[in-house]
């Protein structure tokens, strides 16, 4: 059991914020809130927002400091972690400081890619799920960080999301090209982003391509999720094909789901089939019964 700490670096009312998490449980969250004197309304569903000036007393009562990125891989093995589709606040600072990680200085890029993952035609394709295969991949990867050409392409993945399979991938494939040569990536990076962007159309990487399995188990980490969430999944799924007829809808997407079930493997790396492998299975062939 422990209590972790990440540093303050969230802005809001004039200071900047840091997030108290449990690796535990939120009865042991809330029992070192409240000696600390954290006010309940700091609470926000999986972790309190503690300004500061409360940072060296919350180290000295016994919480452990650790790096932003840290803290949410505690979190999310933990299973306390909020779905980031169940929250109603914003997802830029978490992602900004995400893209700070691998690109700092090139904001235009990064509102750029903010405002097309936050199209109003996306339901599932939108911010929550770049958030969710960013996070994927750091399970993925732990104690590790993942490689920036992965993380990039996770970026720019769905960054052109029409609903056109196979276009939409070429496309961003070609606007990952286009963008990351005027912001001065090497070409040999730039050429890999796009090469791992064109595999998410099938999710088929070569053996022994370690860089494209981690990003096509990321992208597909959705399917070993728990069943209330996967029914979101679907549910959401069939909000961006909305320009599509029910009967139309049903055959392609059950022909997406004998497509995934045929694939063999499904999820490419060990951690992977350990975390979700089973749970996708079983989610496929329900949703084709």
């Amino acid at each position: 059991m422990a209590i972790y700490l990440d540093p303050p670096l969230w802005p809001a009312h004039d200071t900047h914020f840091s997030h108290l998490i449990s690796d535990t449980s939120l009865t042991e969250l809330h029992a070192f809130a409240a000696a600390a004197g954290i006010p309940e309304r700091a609470f926000d569903g999986d972790h309190y927002d503690v300004p500061e000036r409360r940072f060296d007393d919350l180290v000295a009562a016994g919480a452990i400091p650790v790096e932003a990125r840290i803290l949410v891989r505690r979190l999310i093995a933990s299973g306390l972690r909020i779905p980031a589709r169940q929250r109603s606040k914003s997802l830029k600072l978490p992602l900004l400081n995400r893209w700070e990680s691998i690109m700092p200085g090139h904001d235009a890029l990064f509102l750029d890619l903010l405002d097309r993952w936050g199209e109003d035609h996306r339901k599932y394709h939108g911010r929550t799920h770049l958030l969710a295969v960013l996070e994927a991949l750091d399970l993925l990867t732990d104690p590790a960080d993942p490689p920036r050409t992965v993380l990039l392409a996770a970026w720019f993945h769905d960054a052109v999301y029409r609903g056109i399979a196979g276009q939409d991938e070429e496309e961003s494939a070609r606007l990952a090209e286009d963008r990351l040569a005027d912001a001065g990536l090497p070409p040999a990076e730039v050429e890999e982003v796009a090469r791992l962007v064109r595999l998410t159309s099938d999710h088929q990487p070569e053996a022994g391509d370690d860089d494209g399995a981690l990003l096509c188990d990321a992208d597909l980490s959705v399917l070993g999720g728990e069943p209330e969430p996967y029914a979101r999944y679907v549910a959401a799924v069939r909000e961006d094909y909305a320009h599509i007829g029910d009967a139309d809808f049903a055959a392609g997407r059950a022909a997406v789901v004998r497509r995934l079930l045929a694939l063999d493997p499904l999820f490419h790396t060990a951690r992977a089939r350990d975390l979700w492998l089973d749970a996708a299975r079983r989610n496929l062939q329900g949703e084709l019964a």
